[in-house]
């Protein structure tokens, strides 16, 4: 019995720390720009600076 004096104040503490470091992600806008991330790992930028330095690296 004892040892719930010790694991709910630790439980209730990890909560809230997480708690708060969700609201600090959705104050700092860690969260503003969802979909940005994703479409930016589609894009090609290599076709882009070969474009845009008129180099052929295909041989």
């Amino acid at each position: 019995m004892n040892i719930i004096v010790i694991l709910f104040p630790l439980a209730l503490g990890l909560g809230l720390l997480g708690l708060g470091a969700f609201f600090w992600c959705m104050r700092s806008g860690q969260y503003a720009d969802l979909d940005g991330a994703a479409w930016r790992v589609l894009q090609d930028d290599d076709a882009q600076g070969e474009a845009q330095n008129g180099e052929d690296r295909r041989g």
